[in-house]
């Protein structure tokens, strides 16, 4: 009995620090019956568990996800264009994830003049990104994007 709570110990938390992989992004603009959805394997730089908040190592990360932090909040309200989706899932069945149907783990806002609004706790959106809470009173504005994800998505919105 000793050994199989150890086990359980052991593997719980290894299955709760497991995330998926980002699977696929959509992209909703004004026409939200054609989102534009992308699967392949490149989102996978846009990793949601990045940035504030996230802790590696013990070091709060400052880099990662769609927004340049360096830059900060901007005090001018923006208007936006199109929300964006990001699934997580597995791109192959492992012992710690056993299904490659894709669950959305986080929503945010997206405009053409390069900025992404994170929602904040009073947004509806908001009950989607219980994947990552970033903190720091980041949750409910506008940052602007990073070059990365301004190269990526621009030639998708605009066709």
């Amino acid at each position: 009995m000793k050994n199989l709570l150890l086990l359980a110990m052991l593997i719980v938390p290894a299955i709760m620090s497991a995330k998926g992989d980002l699977v696929k992004i959509t992209i909703k603009g004004a026409d939200p019956s054609t989102p534009i959805e992308i699967t392949s394997p490149e989102i996978g730089v846009f990793n949601i568990w990045a940035g504030p908040g996230v802790r590696v190592n013990g070091v709060e990360q400052t880099e990662g996800f769609i927004i340049d932090w360096s830059k900060g909040t901007t005090a001018q309200r923006q208007d936006p264009d199109y929300e964006v989706s990001f699934y997580e899932g597995c791109r192959t069945i492992t012992e710690y994830c056993h299904t490659t149907e894709p669950s959305i783990v986080y929503k945010v806002f997206y405009n053409k003049e390069g900025f992404v609004y994170l929602p904040g706790k009073d947004d509806e959106t908001f009950k989607f990104n219980h994947a990552m809470y970033h903190g720091h009173n980041l949750e409910g504005n506008w940052f602007q994007a990073t070059t990365a994800w301004k190269t990526f998505i621009t030639p998708l919105i605009t066709k």
